[in-house]
């Protein structure tokens, strides 16, 4: 393993991990530099606009050794034109430069391409005083269970939490944990119990003024249930760790399929669903695919929303629909086009702010901050990617998702209806 091009901090936590050794989860001591008026309330999802947080990308010399995670197809490859998975190019002008990681990729100019490593610290500091700078109140950090048996990327779903933990307390947003089940086996959704049994009691993050709570419980998310897309483990599991989750004391909010109050499109065919969802506390289907214009949004808005808004007050459940700027996988998936769902320069997304306060949502889920592998992300990206098929902001400023995404949030909290017009950015709005 190389360690020369680390600085001397970086150097310690990639001795740390070649060596197997387990880094501290909880911070001693975190810096409170937000002021109680920034603060956002973390008694509850009412009025929130949160973002999906998935922390997973890697490069091959950032200390984790877990090669070019999710930036590249072959993680163990050189990250270069042959071997990408990405849609989107993040702008990289704001990360420390030895944050900064080289790709065997070139802009047009001849310039090295440069990426983040979401395992370093300052670079999660950065994504989330973004989130205050442009008023998103917080964010769930994603955690995929079936990897948390494998010590390497425990390690780094671990150090990628106490960053967000430390960063959310340091800006003044709020966090909770999203398990995400999606990969696991029949048997292995215990894992998440375990999981969450030893966050709680070694770490006690619930305590802290920036974990999530609702009802009066901190939220835990656990995304995955009832898809009808082969799934390996049971609906059977799903009931039983909601169970156990609520017997913990946790609000359960669950991500699950468009289809799942007919039991028809992506969800399982199974009563079983329904009895599930009728334990939660909040559901939050999952529509990112589902429609791919603002005419198929407000379809989705009248047709599925409202109706299951209607459902979910019959039975208690508070709900959570999901917005998302576009789409698009060519590079990791080729023969999918570039492009494949459209921003429309913003209009996509913001035609999902109107649909969802129409509905008569009160809280939402951004789908997702930074996932550029499957061109969903709203954090800044560049207008001047390397050579090769990228997709770029059409123009717009670099940070135009992530000011669009908190008036969405200023929309959604007001008394009014969403303007159906895509709101216009003032000059001395716009950073250089």
């Amino acid at each position: 393993m190389r360690f020369g091009r680390l600085s001397p901090v970086r150097t310690l936590v990639a001795i740390c991990l070649w060596l197997g050794l387990a880094l501290p989860l909880w911070p001693d001591d975190i810096p409170q530099t937000a002021s109680q008026a920034d603060k956002v309330d973390h008694s509850t999802l009412t009025g929130k606009v949160m973002v999906g947080y998935q922390g997973w990308f890697n490069c091959s010399d950032d200390g984790a050794g877990l090669g070019w995670t999710h930036w590249a197809k072959s993680r163990r490859g050189d990250f270069g034109p042959d071997n990408v998975k990405v849609d989107l190019w993040p702008d990289m002008s704001e990360y420390p430069v030895d944050l900064r990681y080289s790709t065997m990729l070139q802009h047009a100019d001849g310039r090295v391409a440069e990426v983040f490593s979401s395992a370093d610290a300052q670079t999660v500091d950065l994504h989330f005083r973004w989130m205050r700078e442009y008023g998103i109140d917080g964010a769930f950090v994603q955690r995929f269970a079936n990897s948390l048996t494998d010590p390497k990327r425990l390690r780094h779903k671990n150090s990628v939490l106490k960053n967000c933990r430390s960063a959310a307390i340091r800006e003044g947003r709020v966090y909770a944990i999203m398990y995400d089940l999606s990969g696991m086996n029949a048997g292995e959704v215990t894992r998440v119990l375990d999981d969450w049994r030893t966050l709680r009691g070694r770490l006690r993050m619930i305590e802290d003024t920036a974990y999530l709570h609702h009802r009066g419980k901190p939220v835990v998310a656990v995304w995955g249930v009832g898809f009808d897309d082969g799934r390996r483990y049971r609906l059977a599991e799903c009931q039983q760790l909601v169970k156990q989750l609520k017997e913990e004391g946790c609000c359960v909010l669950l991500g699950i399929p468009t289809g799942w109050r007919e039991l028809n499109r992506d969800a399982v065919d199974d009563v079983l669903l329904h009895q599930i969802i009728e334990q939660a506390d909040v559901i939050s289907p999952w529509t990112v695919g589902r429609y791919r214009n603002p005419n198929e949004v407000d379809r989705q808005g009248r047709l599925t929303w409202q109706k299951d808004q209607t459902w979910c007050k019959e039975h208690g459940v508070d709900y959570m629909p999901t917005v998302f700027p576009g789409f698009s996988w060519h590079n990791m998936k080729p023969e999918a086009p570039l492009d494949q769902i459209p921003r429309l320069k913003g209009q996509f997304l913001w035609s999902q702010f109107v649909a969802a306060k129409k509905s008569g949502a009160e809280m939402v889920y951004v789908a997702m901050f930074d996932e550029v592998d499957e061109g969903t992300a709203i954090f800044k990206c560049s207008n001047d990617p390397p050579q090769g098929h990228f997709l770029t902001y059409e123009g717009l400023p670099t940070d135009h998702y992530l000011w669009l995404t908190g008036e969405g949030a200023r929309a959604m909290r007001s008394t009014e209806p969403v303007p159906v017009d895509l709101p216009q950015r003032d000059a001395d709005q716009i950073q250089p």
